[in-house]
């Protein structure tokens, strides 16, 4: 029997010329499931599915007759193989297996799949079927549809002539079977060698450089064990993914190459091709290789080990060293559950290279996507992690990062241990990193990546990365994708009215009402509809806070001027800004308040050590920043319905004492005129005059981060104690008052809270889980709920916003959008502060902040 082992993908060619047996060995393979009948395609099928016309004999007629039917079967060939071609494109893009079934007898015709395999990264194999012209001939006469022996005859002079030559032509595989072989041939399937099974889960680790201390360390951080034969093993039965570059530049190369080449031979470790372990490859294949970049370190460590343990074991070190580098795939992809859900590669990949081999997506994992040589000779990075569309988590090394990055779906791991970071893990499944400081800067190099990271981390983002949409992988939400119909809107503001990008470094989220309208007579909204929402998944305990009717402030502020140059690349105090980003206060009114608050946080920054602190507050009186439209849209409105509908008043008033039956309408009116007078009393509540800084007060309610750490992780009950602890500091601050909410009593003690203080006219308050940020089976809650008023709202939804019908149809009012942008909005604010704490780069934090721009942008009624 003969048996030869097709691709896991790719193009298979028939090469014989008519019957030959390609049809019937395909139904024969198709019958038995040794292929699937998807993977078969032949010429004659597809020259009946743009024809209609199954065969075409031109033998024996006359001249004008078969020259014409020659024309016509030679227009409906390339219009078939044409669409053939198109097919076998789409399966080639898709990784797919196709076996084509022509004769293929001209080199033409065997070229322009050759031509395809390269294009698409995958290989084509060749099956020659080398039949006797005898035998040839012999089946033409009994096939239904013969092909005349002129035709067969023609055939096999053109296959003889080219026959000898097949096995030059660039095959990745070529096979030229005998009548007799052909008759008993099996088929086999190789396996994808690029799949690796998550199995008990995989410790994927950065860029080790020889670094063999600290990757010992790291890995008794993750649990591995030396057992008694030198394995490292854990006991969970997890298994070790270098992502390549585990040599040079460092100071133990041999033992690091050693470690790897006996795990990965038992089947214990995985490692990645990488740049450096090409070039150390091919010199210890013998090559014309000029090492540098530290690869000569690795050199000297072999002149040392020939000097102790001689020439012979030097050797044979070397060329298991050479075979195992070699041996390393561009890439691997991890299946979970028969799911590919993550690719580790060294430098980068693109989606249409994952699942192929080929040299071109060899050096692409090797060194990324660049764009020449900067002038010091080293390549210009070009950002291939923009083009990233696939699901699959892209992990990967090369590019060193003082944090771990997660852009779009792709993860880099390398911290730069050899440069003094850290060595990294990410583990997964469980999406964790372990890491371990360097012990040193080992490659002492004056371009070091992380100090030029540092030198550039305020640089202007690429806005081309986000024009046209993007994604924000967030810790709270995972991936978040941002439309390009916000996108604009948001950038037009970041260009023209906000402060300066480096400064907004968190955007609050918008804040949804309750899900449900209340179910109380004459309210639209009550607390019970929030509690009862927070009880329904799983939180117990809430804290409900006092709602300031004033505007929404971030303050961003410095110990001194000294410390910002550090945080924003240049001198400064500090910040106020709106929610959208835009300055709060004018400057000079900017800068008295951020000297008063410097002076009387002098001691708060010593004590709690931080070079800054972040809140996110509100400013008070209301009108600081919504003069203009309390003119417009409250006075102006208030005082003419007041006076329209006392106007009317006098009228029935004098029609009811004349005797008319207008009682009804007085009364109607009478209530119109109180609701009138609720609402001109009510917006004028939060307003009153200041001069300078005296009348301005600022309520902060959630201290956001220092300059070493963020606060997500403390309760709710902190963030208002800190709030209390800044009012003793400032005059300029004031505390908030808060309940919490625990069981029945406190509940309906917080609610009386409400009605007293809202029928007093103040807007409400905000209801949140004692936690800052809480899950209920895996899904991320509100992070607070605003509960407002009966009088607050009627500068909301309008003076009579309480009559029956009105009340009755804004109970139908659809919080959902605002509700999902609230969630959104709120994971991108964490991660924003998160990324600015760890020192991230200006782009990677400001994505967040635009993200929360965009959201702000789309439509949704903004009375909820």
């Amino acid at each position: 029997m003969t048996k030869i082992y097709l691709p896991y993908a790719g193009i298979v060619l028939l090469v014989g010329p008519s019957n030959s047996g390609k049809t019937t060995l395909l139904n024969r393979l198709v019958n038995g499931k040794s292929i699937l009948s998807s993977e078969v395609i032949s010429s004659d099928q597809f020259r009946v599915l743009v024809s209609d016309v199954e065969f075409i004999n031109w033998n024996q007629r006359p001249k004008d007759e078969s020259d014409a039917l020659y024309d016509e079967y030679f227009r409906i060939s390339n219009e078939a193989f044409d669409t053939m071609d198109y097919l076998i494109g789409k399966r080639c893009c898709l990784n797919k297996l196709t076996i084509i079934d022509a004769t293929h007898l001209k080199e033409d015709d065997r070229e322009r799949y050759i031509r395809m395999g390269k294009k698409y990264h995958v290989p084509v194999v060749a099956i020659v079927f080398n039949v006797s012209e005898k035998e040839l001939l012999t089946r033409d006469e009994h096939r239904d549809n013969p092909r005349g022996k002129n035709r067969i005859k023609q055939q096999y002079q053109q296959f003889k002539r080219t026959f000898r030559f097949i096995k030059k032509e660039g095959f990745h595989r070529t096979y030229i079977l005998n009548e007799a072989e052909l008759k008993d041939l099996e088929l086999g399937r190789q396996q994808n060698s690029l799949l690796v099974n998550l199995g008990n889960g995989i410790d994927f680790i950065g860029d080790i450089h020889g670094c063999y201390e600290e990757f010992m360390e790291l890995l008794e951080k993750l649990g591995y064990k030396e057992n008694t034969e030198g394995y490292y093993v854990h006991p969970e039965g997890r298994k070790i993914l270098s992502l390549g570059d585990v040599m040079s530049r460092g100071p133990r190369s041999l033992e690091t190459l050693q470690f790897f080449n006996k795990h990965v031979g038992a089947g214990l470790a995985y490692m990645i091709d990488s740049n450096h372990g090409w070039k150390i490859a091919r010199w210890l294949d013998g090559r014309s290789v000029k090492l540098a970049h530290g690869d000569e370190k690795l050199a000297a460590e072999f002149a040392e080990y020939e000097k102790t343990f001689g020439k012979e074991a030097s050797d044979q070190l070397k060329n298991e060293f050479k075979e195992l580098l070699l041996a390393a795939k561009s890439h691997l992809i991890i299946e979970k559950k028969g799911v590919k859900v993550a690719v580790a590669t060294h430098a980068g990949i693109r989606d249409h290279y994952i699942g192929k081999q080929s040299q071109r997506i060899s050096d692409f994992c090797r060194y990324g996507d660049s764009d020449g040589l900067d002038e010091n000779g080293k390549p210009i990075r070009k950002d291939w992690t923009i083009g990233h569309q696939s699901s699959e988590l892209i992990i990967w090394g090369h590019d060193p990062k003082p944090q771990p990055l997660r852009v779009n779906n792709t993860l880099n791991i390398d911290q730069g241990v050899v440069f003094g970071g850290r060595l990294t893990a990410y583990r997964y499944p469980e999406k964790q990193f372990v890491s371990v400081e360097a012990k040193q800067d080992y490659a002492n190099v004056p371009d070091n990546p992380l100090r030029e990271w540092e030198r550039k981390r305020l640089s202007s983002p690429n806005l081309g990365k986000f024009i046209n949409g993007f994604s924000v992988l967030t810790e709270q939400m995972g991936e978040i994708a941002i439309y390009k119909e916000g996108i604009k809107s948001a950038l037009d503001d970041l260009s023209h009215y906000t402060l300066p990008l480096e400064e907004i470094i968190y955007l609050p989220p918008t804040m949804s009402p309750t899900p449900k309208p209340s179910s109380l007579e004459g309210y639209l909204e009550h607390p019970l509809e929030a509690f009862e929402y927070y009880q329904a998944n799983g939180v117990d305990t809430m804290v409900v806070e006092k709602k300031h009717m004033g505007s929404r402030g971030i303050l961003f502020l410095f110990k001194n001027k000294e410390a910002a140059q550090e945080y924003i690349g240049r001198e400064s105090l500090g910040a106020i800004y709106t929610r959208t980003g835009r300055a709060f206060f004018q400057k000079e009114l900017e800068a008295q308040i951020l000297e008063v608050l410097n002076k009387d946080l002098a001691g708060y920054f010593e004590k709690y050590n931080t070079d800054f602190v972040l809140l996110d507050a509100e400013i008070l009186p209301w009108n600081l920043k919504a003069k203009e439209l309390i003119m417009n849209q409250y006075a102006h409105v208030g005082e003419m319905a007041l006076f329209d509908r006392n106007k009317l008043r006098a009228g029935l008033q004098m029609a009811y004492d004349n005797g008319k039956d207008v009682g009804y309408w007085l009364r109607e009116t009478d209530e119109k005129i109180g609701s009138a007078v609720v609402f001109n009393e009510v917006y004028q509540k939060y307003c009153w005059e200041t001069e300078g800084l005296e009348g301005i007060q600022i309520a902060p309610f959630h201290t956001l981060a220092y300059s070493t750490e963020t606060f997500f992780n403390k309760p709710h009950t902190w963030h208002m104690e800190k709030n209390k602890e800044y009012s003793e500091l400032s005059s300029l601050f004031v505390e908030t008052e808060y309940r919490v909410v625990t069981d029945e009593d406190s509940m309906k003690a917080a609610i009386q809270w409400w009605e007293d203080m809202t029928e007093d006219g103040h807007e409400g308050f905000v209801v949140k889980p004692e936690s800052f940020v809480v899950r209920n089976k895996g899904k991320l809650l509100q992070p607070a709920i605003k509960v407002r008023g009966r009088k607050y709202l009627h500068i909301i939804y309008g003076i009579d916003y309480l009559e029956p019908e009105n009340l009755s149809r804004l109970k139908l009012r659809k919080p959902g959008k605002k509700q999902r942008n609230a969630l959104k909005e709120f994971a991108l604010g964490v991660e924003a502060v998160n990324r600015f704490v760890k020192r991230e780069s200006l782009e990677r934090y400001h994505e967040c902040v635009l993200g929360v721009l965009a959201f702000e942008a789309e439509p949704i009624d903004p009375r909820l």
